[in-house]
């Protein structure tokens, strides 16, 4: 592919660019360019929703462009508000810095990670004075704050808004200044927060930023933005196992999006993929991304495994609890062998889950809340609990 066939992939990618002219003179200029990329690290564990904008940055970074992740850990102290219907809770600086290192490691599995410049926004924001953080909040009246659309709505159903969060577009306005940013990449819920810095940029003498938005990957809901906080995403950390079963439950009308947007497999055939055999799309999807992000030789056991679980059988490879025996009273409510197991929280949880029909012992419904282990259960040794369909603990004895 050709320096001008990858560009127009590039600009291909984005669901809004501001400025497309400009920004197709900064790609052909030749010069290396200052791609900016900001990471929230309120939660520590990267997605298939990030690698959409981490999928792109890797083009720029093949074409020589300088990759700059700011990790936000001074404005994560705040929360970004964008698409909340209420305050997000602020992180600690120590938190904010643990989590951001997490996140390097996993952005080293699709970027160079000796071509990325990393950066912590505390590194200029931490060190303004007070006059200073006047005169930027002197760059935006509250009219334009309360064009996004989350403080918008908050305000108009007497949400609380804190003052603190008003600055928080503001803050990411300002990384690219202290950067000199020559292009910002985001998804479509930061759209105000990257135009802020188009602005910022222009108010303090800076050539303002060109910023491509990108489509937002739909969680395994069908419905939601895949988010961790909402239970619809699947991890690129998550083991090849876990990553296979959330990939079989892709919902099918959004699955050719999962293709289009995380993979680079050929289109025209995840189109016939798709018309002809469902399923087998999905097992198609599900071995592409074990093979992008643990490797070729886990998908077997990721397949064998889902469909020993599928068909209501115990996997060989599951996790095993030992308990003394001295900690084991022969007797033991079932409750409490499951909590101590740790396949559930509480002894209440274990409970629901028992009525509900949710834990199976050695591959057998049980729901009697009052039932007692013994240690007879315990056959060559050990007994397996199931809770749900695929969360299996098999627990032994010591000294039994």
């Amino acid at each position: 592919m050709t320096k001008e066939e990858k560009i127009e992939l590039i600009i291909r990618r984005g669901v809004q660019i501001f400025n497309e002219d400009s920004l197709r003179e900064k790609l052909n200029s030749g010069k290396k360019l200052i791609i900016k990329f900001g990471a929230d690290p309120s939660r520590p564990d990267l997605h298939l929703g990030h690698t959409v904008a981490l999928r792109l940055l890797k083009d720029l970074q093949d074409l020589g462009h300088e990759i700059v992740f700011v990790i936000g850990d001074f404005t994560a102290m705040i929360g970004d508000p964008s698409g909340r219907s209420k305050t997000r809770p602020a992180l600690t600086f120590d938190e904010t810095r643990k989590n951001g290192e997490t996140y390097f490691k996993q952005v080293a599995k699709i970027l160079d990670p000796k071509k990325i410049r990393i950066t912590y926004n505390s590194e200029w924001l931490a060190k303004m004075t007070f006059e200073d953080v006047v005169k930027l909040t002197g760059k935006y009246t509250v009219a334009r704050i309360l064009e996004r659309d989350d403080f918008a709505n908050r305000f108009k159903n007497n949400v609380p808004i804190g003052i603190h969060e008003f600055l928080y577009p503001l803050m990411q306005g300002y990384d690219s200044v202290a950067l000199n940013a020559d292009v910002e990449i985001g998804g479509t819920d930061q759209t105000f927060n990257l135009l802020v810095g188009r602005e910022l940029q222009k108010d303090y003498g800076q050539e303002s930023q060109d910023v491509m938005v990108l489509p937002l990957l739909v969680g395994l809901d069908g419905k939601e933005k895949m988010s961790k906080s909402l239970g619809n995403y699947i991890g690129i950390d998550e083991p090849a196992n876990v990553m296979y079963e959330k990939a079989m439950k892709i919902p099918d009308s959004i699955l050719f999006e999962y293709f289009k947007l995380t993979t680079d497999l050929d289109l025209s055939e995840v189109e016939k993929w798709i018309k002809e055999d469902i399923i087998l799309a999905h097992k198609k999807y599900a071995e592409e991304i074990i093979k992008m992000y643990h490797g070729e030789e886990f998908i077997k056991e990721a397949e064998e495994r889902y469909k020993t679980v599928a068909t209501g059988g115990i996997p060989e490879n599951i996790e095993e609890v030992c308990i003394e025996e001295k900690e084991f009273l022969d007797g033991m409510p079932y409750p409490d062998l499951l909590t101590k197991s740790g396949i559930v929280p509480s002894k209440s949880e274990a409970r629901r889950m028992i009525e509900q029909n949710g834990i199976s012992i050695n591959g057998k419904k049980e729901n009697d809340i009052n039932k007692k282990f013994e240690i007879s259960d315990f056959k060559d040794g050990f007994l397996v609990i199931q809770k749900g369909k695929k969360q299996f603990k098999r627990i032994i004895i010591k000294g039994n």
